[in-house]
């Protein structure tokens, strides 16, 4: 069986549902999107928010306010944001790597690509800002043969490493707590009720 990139971790869910940013097509304000990412409705570029070296623009202090406090109260930014994702992502994939019960589902994996994409994708399953684009994760395992004790180690793997990080035992049960909301989609099984 061909081993596949997808992302083995098994986080999803929380994300926001924001539309219209273009990174490649800033407007005056600096901002990455033409629309509100609140409403869908033209920006005002009056009306912006700096998040981790990013400008957002809205259409209303209203949807500012918001966004604002979706994105700080987040748990992506009670983690520590961008920073603690990276080391996180950097400390698990050792610890994925040197595990002999799922290693083995890396060996033809771009291990530079995966950090990349499970960045991207734990930053917003948490509650960053920026949208993750990648596959689904039913779609992204379909064809692994994943067990439930492979799903196990990986959690176990994701628990050490925040626990390493010394990450509050709260917000580890939080995101342990959204991993568990995951085992469906990771082992391809029909979802619980």
């Amino acid at each position: 069986m061909k081993k596949t990139s997808a992302l083995l971790t098994p986080l999803i869910l929380v994300s926001f549902a924001f539309t219209g940013f273009a990174a490649d097509d800033e407007k005056k304000t600096g901002a990455v999107n033409e629309k509100c990412p609140m409403t869908g409705k033209a920006i005002n570029p009056e009306c912006t928010f700096d998040f981790e070296e990013v400008t957002y623009a809205f259409c209303s202090g209203k949807c500012r306010g918001e966004f604002k406090g979706k994105v700080t109260d987040s748990l992506y930014s009670q983690l520590g944001g961008k920073a603690a994702i990276d080391a996180a992502v950097d400390l698990f994939y050792t610890k994925v790597l040197a595990d002999k019960r799922v290693n083995f589902f890396f060996e033809d994996t771009n291990m530079k690509r995966q950090h990349n994409k499970q960045k991207q994708f734990l930053s917003a399953a948490l509650g960053s800002p920026v949208p993750y684009e990648g596959m689904d994760m039913r779609k992204g395992h379909a064809n692994m043969d994943l067990k439930e004790e492979h799903f196990n180690a990986i959690a176990e793997n994701l628990q050490a490493t925040l626990e390493e990080l010394k990450i509050k035992p709260e917000l580890i049960a939080k995101v342990m707590a959204v991993v568990a909301t995951t085992k469906d989609d990771v082992l391809n099984r029909p979802k619980s009720k």
